[in-house]
């Protein structure tokens, strides 16, 4: 048994079995039908048949799923930066995280398209609890985040995960995504947990952290939703924190966000590829020897990018004006634009309620707050 067994994605030679085995799942025959529609049942056979790798079933049925998602709930994937990136190079990949399922999945997409090396991605074991999810997550090339564990254990896991995600890397050439946080942003505010980096450095093998790093050339990626289809449902959580109350998750509360993700309205979706931080790395080996502070350093220098390449639509510039009560940025969109907003503002929040209304209108305005204030930083 490898030592990466409990939290690693399927390999090639286990792919065509583990297909077979859910292929007559109605859960598995929905995705077809929806990504396929019409297909005849020798059509579906000849399909599953011909898929012996994870990249087949990616590029044969994972990459036509979201076609259809982009086609049936948004206004187009856009990406940028994807030139600077080198096809037979691996990178880890940290971006902001605003969707369960998507972010990962558009970034993927994006990297196919452009003949890039596509990713191993983190998946909390929270969202694929049901046998049926771990495998479709493992045949996608997603490995496990075991949650909910006792420090001893998340010690551990936490180990195990940094090296796997190592190994992946130096070993197999194979790209990295990890979201720069546990849980989504759910306030707009985009910020690089440095638990995370340190879970990452916990595999370093160097006298310096920061050489570690350093090689395994991190990219930070930038993800904006034109609208965040589950805006309304990250509402609960940020009313919560408003009022200092502990928020519970409901039972299906994940798989609902998940569906909500797929199926909601997003409008246009841009993501940018940013720069590998290396003179950054450079700089903040200079500047101090404390590891903790360079960990500090360097999930500054992720948010930096993160947050300079983030596109703003119109949706974040309506929400701003109307949060501060201004028309500082109105050349930025049209007055059709700012009612069909006003209308989603209705439809999702008790208008009566200042405070809710608030909290939606700063999701969408932080990150123009954000990108002025490291602008002019």
């Amino acid at each position: 048994m490898s030592k990466f067994d409990s939290i690693r994605f399927y390999r090639d030679e286990e792919v065509s079995k583990v297909l077979q085995g859910i292929a007559n799942h109605p859960m598995v025959k929905s995705l077809i039908e929806y990504t396929f529609p019409g297909y005849s049942e020798e059509q579906i056979q000849e399909l599953f048949s011909s898929i012996n790798s994870i990249k087949d079933f990616q590029a044969k049925i994972i990459y036509h799923t979201l076609q259809r998602v982009l086609k049936n709930s948004s206004e187009g994937l856009f990406g940028s930066g994807f030139e600077k990136l080198d096809p037979n190079t691996s990178y880890l990949f940290i971006s902001n995280h605003r969707d369960i399922l998507l972010d990962t999945s558009f970034l993927n997409v994006l990297l196919m398209e452009n003949g890039k090396i596509m990713t191993g991605s983190a998946v909390g074991d929270n969202l694929v609890k049901k046998q049926l999810f771990m495998d479709l997550a493992k045949l996608n090339r997603n490995f496990i985040v075991k949650r909910g564990l006792s420090p001893r254990e998340l010690l551990g896991s936490s180990k195990l995960l940094s090296e796997y995600m190592c190994h992946l890397l130096k070993e197999e050439n194979r790209s990295v995504w990890i979201a720069q946080r546990e849980g989504r942003t759910k306030d707009g505010n985009d910020a690089t947990h440095q638990g995370v980096l340190k879970m990452i450095g916990m595999a370093c093998n160097e006298d310096s952290m920061m050489d570690y790093f350093k090689k395994l050339r991190i990219v930070p990626v930038s993800i904006s939703y034109e609208y965040d289809p589950t805006d309304k449902l990250k509402m609960p959580q940020l009313m919560a924190k408003l009022s200092d109350e502990q928020y519970i998750k409901d039972k299906n509360e994940d798989f609902v966000n998940l569906m909500s993700g797929v199926v909601g309205q997003k409008k246009r979706i841009h993501l940018h590829v940013g720069d590998v931080l290396s003179a950054e790395i450079d700089a903040i080996k200079t500047e101090t020897t404390n590891v903790n502070k360079q960990v500090q350093l360097l999930a500054k220098a992720i948010d930096k990018q993160i947050i300079a390449n983030y596109k703003l639509w119109p949706t974040n510039y309506i929400a701003y004006d109307l949060l501060h009560k201004t028309n500082r940025f109105e050349a930025e969109y049209t007055d059709k634009e700012k009612q069909v907003f006003l209308r989603r503002l209705e439809l999702k929040v008790d208008k009566e309620n200042a405070a809710m209304v608030d909290t939606f209108l700063e999701m969408y305005a932080n990150p123009v707050v954000n990108k002025f204030n490291i602008n002019h930083a």
